[in-house]
């Protein structure tokens, strides 16, 4: 195993657990405690775990983007419970937007069985996952691939995507606040989600309700601008109140 490799896959193991601990992953790994050290180290500098005695946790900050691979495992079950919901909002015929987050992936699979669907997308993975599909048009944003994911960004994306109509986009987020509205980690991701949600009748937002009251780095706009959040449980009264006064459904 390549030493990249073994560090995703620790990342991997830290999303799933939160925390690692040195000589189980040597023993795990057949490498010598230094040689795991040395890794966490890299993840440590790298802004992707914390390195504590004995071990590491995850490091949760918002800013922090971590490899897809990673984050596609990530939640797995939240991911699940709100790609079936939103993939209820999608009909034979629908042209559709989707953005290049892990949840994205599993609304893709949702949707399979339907039929003549108009799908554009900057996720590398959804278009190798519909590569076989089809009655389908599938269309790329183009654009340059952002490192460390499967996510096709900047301007020539954008461009691309603002040229497009449809009648419905999706894009997650890394934080929702009452005061910030909807916040995503890196100014690139977030261009492309403006440009997303400017293109589409209707706008949802998909967010695990872990991101309820969080801020990130960047402000991708209002939370009224979209029409509707999906989530996969109910988030404080307030919330529920507030998207209530503002018109915005709110979907769990």
């Amino acid at each position: 195993m390549l030493a990249i490799e073994r560090r995703n896959a620790i990342l991997a193991k830290l999303s799933l657990e939160g925390k690692v601990i040195v000589s189980e992953l040597s023993l795990e790994f057949d490498v010598t405690e230094e040689t795991i050290r040395r890794d966490l180290e890299k993840l440590d500098k790298e802004g992707l775990a914390q390195k504590t005695y004995g071990g590491a946790v995850l490091n949760h900050g918002l800013n922090t983007d971590l490899p897809y691979n990673v984050r596609k495992r990530s939640n797995v079950e939240q991911k699940e419970i709100i790609a079936e919901k939103i993939s209820q909002m999608i009909h034979d015929g629908d042209y559709i937007m989707l953005d290049s987050s892990s949840t994205a992936i599993y609304i893709t699979k949702y949707i399979k069985n339907l039929k003549n669907i108009t799908l554009i997308t900057n996720s590398v993975e959804t278009l190798i996952e519909l590569a076989d599909k089809e009655n389908w048009n599938v269309l790329s944003t183009g654009g340059a691939l952002k490192k460390g994911s499967l996510s096709l960004v900047g301007t020539t994306a954008e461009r691309m995507i603002r040229s497009f109509h449809v009648d419905l986009a999706v894009c997650s987020s890394k934080g929702l606040d009452l005061g910030m509205g909807i916040t995503d980690s890196n100014e690139k991701d977030s261009e492309i989600k403006r440009a997303i949600f400017s293109s589409a009748t209707r706008k949802i937002l998909a967010v695990d309700s872990s991101k309820f009251d969080k801020i990130s780095f960047v402000r991708v706009g209002d939370i009224t601008d979209v029409d509707a959040i999906v989530t996969d449980s109910a988030p404080s009264e307030r919330w529920i109140d507030y998207l209530k006064d503002k018109n915005v459904e709110l979907i769990y």
